[in-house]
């Protein structure tokens, strides 16, 4: 069961809130329909729901709210918006990646897309689905953790009558397996013909909490929609006639030469118009919405309209009718029938009663009330003025809190498997394997160039880097493809769709920088192979040789490429842009080591000589494996200008990152 108590969403400036005092209840085994025309609410009220929004309030899911759910995916499947995923990942990779997010097994990913029809799209990529195809990959996002409630927002919206059809099949199936579905629309029809309960927002507030049957009798009418050249002649004719045979009919001249008339058939319009000999283009059944405030017709009254042209003429003819018209108090025997076809369409402020004549001789008097004030006076409140005097009139009303609490905007969970999910990221897509294989070619070309020129020693040779240059093609490779990997969480975020940010958890960093440490490894060993291999293929043996400092050399490649790709991963998820992680690894020879190398080059009054002697000294024992010689080799590597940098900007970014992680979870 989902309780929503007492919504109301934060004003901005001197604007009402979007949301004002919305409670209502969505039972286990049903289908509730949020109902409310574009500007209602819906959204608004879904988002403090999901507490991805401030305001106030609280929502419980099967009496909890949210935020103590421990795995909220598995309590609440929501679909609020298009998938963001990758344009060039495949549906079974953005499955797979949702997979390893909320914890469950691979083979979820199939009974999924067999659910969602989607079988023999699973290898399409997402950014040629269609609407309908994008609407089944979000409800399969939201059934992979076998939620217990459903909360899609519009999910039929811009789909096909057969494909919305489909869609509200799978809610049903879910309601009658047990669970609890709350949707979203602005069409009343489709509330009343899939929901089993409708609940109604105007302007923020909720005006109608109704089954679906009492929905249907209350708001929605049938009528006859008819196209005819001569709609004006029609429209009189069929208001005399109803005239004449007593007949509640109401005759509603639209845009155009449309007519919508209530209260007769396509069969006596048919005829009218045959005898006539009017022209009529159109002639079918309708279902007619009544609007917010629609009321249910009077039992046992006959009644006819009068169809006005605009809000001031509705005025005088309500207080013409209202004056000559007996009241209930009062009735007689005579029955009057009025019908006057004009230019416009009633308003939804002012709903008309009618019901089918009796066959009792006794009638009552038919009347026609335009209001245009609303539905309620100030001394008539409706049900919810009501409600709300019993409440404050009951004993316990003055130990209630006047303000529900305040919502607090949920932070985005971290993935339950962070190295699963990240391996399936970077590998769902070939952005790395493309940047791989330019790294790989650029590097082979420029170190066969650098050889041609001559003057450039062989480990740079190998590493194709020239001194002119701040940084090697293989560390600028390896600086990108850590940027991306934040980067493309924040543009396209499978982790946190409904916030379009990303969670900067400690577990989700260690995987992106494990990953991104493994993919610069790599990196670094192929391309000194293929630019070794190019040197023996174009110049032969004398510039394919090994160095003598190989392990040292070996040592400061790997660092160097891993830290640009770890520089990359921190500096996107801070600022969280992949050109702002690109940015921060060129940063680095750019601008640290001009400023390092400016303040080694002071005079020093101490040297650090006898450093490895004085390393041994820390231990009663020696260093096991000569570890007191790597330990050395390291600290050369971090005094180097370079190094230094790089450590030093390393070190800035992870603090950085820690302390805008800790910041977001004091807030």
């Amino acid at each position: 069961m989902i309780q929503a108590i007492g919504l109301t969403s934060n004003p901005r400036k001197e604007l009402p809130p979007a949301v004002d005092d919305v409670s209502f209840e969505a039972r286990p085994g049903r289908v509730t329909a949020l109902l409310g025309a574009p500007g209602a609410g819906k959204t608004t009220t879904l988002r403090l729901m999901l507490e991805l929004q401030r305001g106030r309030g609280i929502t419980y899911f099967r009496g909890r709210p949210l935020h103590r759910i421990a795995h909220p995916s598995r309590e609440v499947g929501v679909l609020l918006s298009e998938v963001p995923g990758h344009p060039a990942r495949t549906i079974r990779g953005q499955l797979g990646m949702v997979c390893a997010a909320v914890g469950v097994p691979i083979r979820r990913v199939e009974e999924v897309i067999e659910v969602v029809g989607l079988v023999s799209l699973c290898d399409e990529r997402l950014g040629t689905l269609s609407r309908g195809m994008d609407r089944r990959l979000g409800l399969a996002c939201a059934l992979l953790s076998d939620p217990h409630a459903l909360v899609l927002d519009d999910p039929a919206g811009g789909l096909s009558v057969a494909e919305g059809r489909w869609l509200h099949g799978i809610l049903r199936a879910h309601a009658a397996h047990g669970g609890t579905v709350l949707f979203s629309t602005d069409d009343p029809k489709e509330a009343a013909r899939t929901a089993d309960r409708v609940i109604t927002l105007e302007g923020g507030r909720l005006v109608a909490d109704q089954e679906a049957a009492d929905f249907a009798r209350t708001r929605l009418r049938p009528r006859v929609a008819v196209r005819s050249p001569h709609a004006a002649r029609l429209g009189a004719l069929l208001a005399k006639e109803a005239r004449a045979a007593q007949r509640s009919v109401e005759v509603v001249r639209e845009d155009g030469n449309r007519l919508s008339v209530y209260g007769s058939t396509c069969a006596d319009i048919g005829e009218t118009a045959f005898r006539h000999g009017i022209l009529v283009h159109q002639l079918a059944d309708e279902t007619g919405d009544m609007g917010p405030h629609a009321t249910p017709p009077a039992e046992g009254l006959a009644s006819a309209t009068v169809v006005t042209s605009d809000l001031l003429t509705s005025a005088s003819a309500a207080s013409t009718l209202a004056d000559d018209a007996p009241t209930d108090d009062a009735p007689t025997n005579d029955a009057h029938a009025t019908s006057t076809p004009t230019d416009d369409a009633l308003t939804d402020d002012a709903p008309t009663n009618d019901a089918p004549a009796t066959d009792e001789p006794a009638t009552a008097v038919a009347a026609t009330v335009v209001a245009t004030t609303g539905a309620h006076t100030p001394d008539e409140p409706g049900p919810t003025a009501e409600s709300r005097t019993r409440a404050a009139a009951s004993p316990g009303a003055r130990d209630l809190p006047q303000l529900p609490p305040p919502i607090a905007v949920r932070q985005a969970p971290s993935p339950l498997r962070p190295l699963r999910y990240e391996l399936r990221r970077a590998t769902g897509v070939g952005t790395g394997y493309l940047t791989s294989i330019t790294v790989l070619v650029s590097s082979a070309l420029l170190s066969v160039l650098l050889a041609r020129i001559g003057h450039t020693p062989q480990p740079r040779l190998l590493a194709a880097w020239p001194r002119d240059c701040p940084l090697p093609p293989a560390a600028l490779g390896a600086g990108l493809l850590g940027a991306l990997a934040f980067g493309e969480e924040f543009r396209h975020p499978a982790l946190a769709a409904d916030r379009g940010t990303v969670p900067r958890r400690l577990g989700l960093l260690a995987a992106k920088l494990l990953v991104a440490s493994v993919t610069a490894l790599a990196l670094a060993v192929l391309t000194v192979g293929c630019d070794l291999e190019m040197l023996y293929l174009v110049y032969g043996r004398d510039l394919a040789g090994v160095p003598a400092d190989w392990l040292s050399l070996s040592a400061s490649w790997i660092g160097l490429t891993v830290g640009c790709a770890w520089a990359g991963v921190l500096a996107a998820g801070i600022f969280r842009s992949t050109t702002a992680g690109l940015a921060a690894v060129l940063a680095v020879p750019v601008v640290v080591v001009p400023l390092v190398q400016k303040t080694l080059a002071g005079p020093s009054v101490r040297k650090a000589a006898g450093f490895s002697e004085r390393l041994r000294e820390l231990l009663l024992m020696q260093w096991p494996f000569g570890g007191a010689r790597y330990i050395a080799a390291g600290a050369r590597l971090v005094a180097q200008p370079v190094g230094g940098a790089l450590m030093l900007s390393l070190t800035a970014l992870l603090c950085a990152y820690l302390l805008t992680t800790l910041r977001s979870r004091v807030r």
